[in-house]
């Protein structure tokens, strides 16, 4: 009998024990993808990989008992359907991969548009959908005197080359999952550079960050964004403030502090503010991104490698730069198709 009365308590206290949490990744042999399975699989979750190629995959993403493969080609027409047979009780899913179909169709409009639905059909009643997008998806259509007003985050690389299109196409792609009736966060990161050290994420709203994120810092946002109380329903930028810890208790409270997109454009005066503090957030001696060109970088500007002229066009080696990319995006470049990050 005392045996049994022992034995009891522990039994109903491993019954309560919640089940791991599914989430699947579209994207995942990425740049940020990667990342962002290694961090989900620190935390125990489950993780189902939309992958192209196994072959890649098994190369790319670590060996581990709770991540498993799912043959999709998210430019293919049957990818809704592998989605929604991906998502059978997922708690949430990730998209990390962006670029165009070999066609030239947006995968962001595409999937955004098929993805969140197959989640709904298949996943649990409040799964979520997390879009990787990007900073600066808006700044492409900001009128004339926002621009002039701004310029610190309109005249800047990918802002004026714009490679195919593709903010206009993420800006869309963004719209399509906020009208899609499935909660959702969307993480805009400004440039990703793989040793810029890890440090404090910094949120914003507005669509006037500019700077750097490390890649390891937008694969912890991306979880936060998933798991955290206080994202749902909400777009912000962000990027990595360096020299700066990391808050211990996550991102919950700056999540809260963040407007939903359901009350409307954030107001230009608080864009005005936001625009003033992130200018004196730059990186570099001279924090000044109008200075920079496609492909160079804020420690050239310092040392006076680049000394481009606020407004001028675009050279011709940034345009052979931005053809280059818009190649291999669309499948053009022979041997080539893949997805990519924008910074």
């Amino acid at each position: 009998m005392f045996l049994a009365q022992v034995m009891l308590p522990a039994a109903a206290s491993a019954l309560a024990t919640p089940a791991p949490r599914t989430v699947v990744v579209a994207g995942a042999t990425g740049r940020s993808g990667r990342l962002l399975v290694e961090e989900l699989l620190k935390g125990e979750t489950i993780v189902r990989a939309l992958v192209r190629d196994r072959t890649k995959a098994a190369e790319t993403l670590p060996t581990h008992p709770n991540l498993s493969f799912i043959d999709c080609d998210l430019a293919s027409d049957t990818a809704a359907a592998t989605t929604r047979d991906a998502c059978a009780s997922a708690h949430g899913l990730v998209w990390c991969a962006s670029g165009f179909t070999s066609e030239g169709v947006s995968l962001d409009i595409k999937c955004m548009t098929e993805l969140p639905l197959a989640l709904k059909e298949a996943g649990e009643a409040d799964a979520r959908v997390v879009m990787l997008s990007s900073a600066g998806v808006t700044r492409t259509e900001w009128p004339e005197a926002k621009q002039e007003a701004l310029v610190g985050a309109a005249d800047i690389p990918i802002i004026r080359l714009n490679p195919g299109g593709i903010l206009d196409r993420k800006r869309e792609a963004e719209e399509i999952l906020r009208s899609s009736g499935v909660p959702y966060a969307v993480v805009r990161p400004t440039g990703l550079k793989d040793d810029w050290p890890a440090g404090r994420p910094i949120l914003s709203q507005g669509d006037v960050a500019v700077g750097r994120t490390a890649p390891a810092d937008l694969a912890r946002v991306l979880v936060s964004a998933l798991t955290s109380p206080g994202s749902e329903g909400k777009t912000f930028e962000m990027f990595t403030l360096a020299g700066y810890p990391a808050p211990s208790d996550g991102l919950a409270g700056a999540f809260e502090a963040l407007a939903a997109d359901a009350d409307g454009p954030v107001p230009e005066a608080q864009v005005a503010a936001s625009y003033q503090l992130m200018q004196q957030l730059l990186p570099g001696e001279a924090q000044d991104a109008t200075k920079l060109e496609m492909g160079q970088t804020y420690e050239q500007v310092d040392s006076g490698e680049v000394s481009r002229e606020r407004g001028a066009a675009a050279t011709e080696r940034e345009r052979t730069l931005a053809a280059s990319a818009v190649d291999g995006i669309t499948g053009q470049a022979p041997g080539k198709k893949r997805f990519f990050g924008l910074f």
